[in-house]
């Protein structure tokens, strides 16, 4: 969203109700008219997506009036948005104001019990890979070990590159699985990991 923040969300019953709003802002000779002029003056960009249409504005002067246009449209068309709205981009959320907030990704996976980041280390022996192993759960970390690969999961990216750097590992997105492909195995999986 560059310059477009704000929008007039229309939904509509149908697509067919939709397709009939585009036309009638398009091409009627009311003050539709009007509303096409702005369209193009200031290049609001019209869209539609199934039952949706919207109409994109940068500022909140241009939205406001477009809705007034579109609104009376409507009423003369007879027809009755089950929605009609506008909204804001929150550019720091990446969301429209009348959406709900998403829940954070790290906090959801770990109030299901998995880590959000996670350090793996390739040992060069068995024996070495047990030892961290055992090092890290030592030091409070959930851990999983198959052969020489050790996998501690971390609550914060931040932890996870403090880590990597100290046992000289690679940081990845963690998850309810982590998959590792093994150069004669490339189906492996590991399971979840606590934090």
């Amino acid at each position: 969203m560059a310059t477009d923040d704000w929008r007039i969300r229309i939904e509509l019953p149908d697509e067919e109700g939709a397709r009939g709003v585009l036309e009638r802002i398009g091409l009627s000779h009311s003050d539709a008219d009007e509303l096409a002029h702005e369209l193009r003056e200031h290049r609001l960009a019209v869209s539609h997506d199934g039952n949706l249409v919207f109409v994109y504005a940068a500022t909140g002067m241009q939205a406001e009036h477009a809705s007034r246009i579109v609104e009376r449209e409507l009423q003369d068309a007879g027809w009755t948005p089950t929605r009609f709205v506008t909204e804001r981009w929150l550019a720091d959320e990446e969301r429209w104001d009348d959406d709900a907030p998403t829940p954070d990704i790290e906090e959801d996976l770990l109030q299901r019990g998995y880590a959000p980041w996670e350090v793996r280390v390739e040992s060069k022996t068995l024996a070495e890979a047990h030892d961290l192993a055992e090092q890290l759960k030592t030091e409070g970390y959930g851990v999983s070990r198959t052969f020489t690969y050790v996998i501690a999961g971390t609550e914060t990216r931040e932890e996870a590159v403090e880590l990597a750097r100290r046992v000289h590992g690679e940081v990845e997105p963690g998850g309810e699985l982590v998959y590792e492909v093994q150069p004669h195995n490339p189906f492996a999986v590991f399971g979840g990991l606590g934090t």
